[in-house]
């Protein structure tokens, strides 16, 4: 099934959720997970939208996802590791948070697990074992979002505390703090290269609102903002290199737009209005063209950077 969009038909396919969808992640080339209220994880072909299996182990709504190895988060204040195409239940659980969890992070070599909640605590867990190595507490630091530097034992971490932290996962330390934003630290994303990370505020009405990218090697100071979204940006990802594309950001927000931004020169490149999609969650690059999008009222959109005369970010598909 199909319907008209701006540039084409729009695919239709039977939704991967009953309800709000609140993260999604791309496992390459063609695969995804994604969670949502209805307290299921799925696993679907963003291609052609199929459910290829569903996990329904959590007793709250599913708050993150992580597919370095197959996590997801949750309001029941536990993180569940699954099989991707396992059975039902799963593989390993890691219990011990007192609130929410709102952050995952799995370390490049896929042995070691941080995870972050409201209880303001960040926790180490070996991955195999799930045990929980260690356990640090910072007053008011309610976390948001953690992402792990590629190739470093550094995560990086937002805080409704309005702070972006950078901890060294050896010994679970604060290892620096960038320099304090306006507004709550939605979420987080680190380049490929290590080298920059972005992070996204919360804000109404076009105060707040933006993403700012960070120097993480150098100077470990904010190099620029991105701003033109006029509610919550509440996520940021770094778009994979491609042959036709400047190095590019994109953001997703709770003015149910989705923007590309040149990375180094703010400049923003394209934008896709999601009419009647709600809030916008989570964004997901699956590679350098294509995105999807988590949102409360319309499911999983695909969107599609096409070039014309001008880069065009168009929808082609929801499930």
């Amino acid at each position: 099934m199909g319907r008209p969009g701006r540039g084409g038909v729009v695919e239709l396919h039977s939704p991967a959720h009953s309800d709000a969808v609140t993260c999604v992640a791309a496992v390459r080339p063609e695969l995804c997970v994604s969670g949502g209220k209805d307290k299921s994880v799925a696993v679907c072909n963003w291609r052609s939208g199929a459910v290829l299996g569903r996990f329904v182990s959590h007793e709250h709504e599913v708050t993150k996802v992580s597919i370095k190895e197959f996590f997801s988060a949750s309001r029941d204040r536990t993180v569940m590791m699954w099989e991707l195409h396992g059975t039902s239940g799963p593989r390993q659980c890691f219990p011990g948070h007192e609130l929410v969890v709102t952050g995952l992070a799995v370390s490049p070599d896929a042995s070691r697990l941080c995870t972050g909640s409201r209880d303001n605590t960040v926790r180490k867990w070996d991955v195999e074992t799930g045990e929980c190595l260690c356990r640090a507490a910072l007053s008011r630091n309610l976390v948001t979002h953690l992402c792990w530097v590629p190739g470093e034992p550094y995560v990086i971490q937002t805080s409704e505390d309005k702070t972006i932290r950078m901890w060294d996962s050896r010994e679970l330390q604060v290892a620096h703090t960038f320099p304090g934003k306006q507004h709550i630290q939605t979420s987080c994303d680190v380049s490929q290269d290590g080298r920059y990370c972005v992070s996204s505020s919360s804000g109404f009405a076009g105060e707040g609102c933006e993403a700012t990218l960070w120097d993480l090697r150098q100077t470990r100071s904010r190099v620029c903002e991105y701003r033109g979204h006029l509610q919550t940006t509440a996520s940021c990802v770094f778009l994979p290199r491609g042959p036709a594309l400047t190095p590019s950001i994109a953001t997703s927000s709770y003015d149910s737009k989705v923007k590309v931004w040149d990375r180094d020169t703010a400049a923003c490149l394209a934008t896709a209005c999601l009419e009647g999609a709600g809030p916008l969650a989570s964004l997901a690059a699956c590679d350098s063209s294509t995105l999807l999008c988590a949102s409360f009222r319309s499911g999983i959109h695909v969107l599609q950077l096409r070039h014309r005369e001008e880069l065009e970010l168009e929808k082609v598909a929801v499930f």
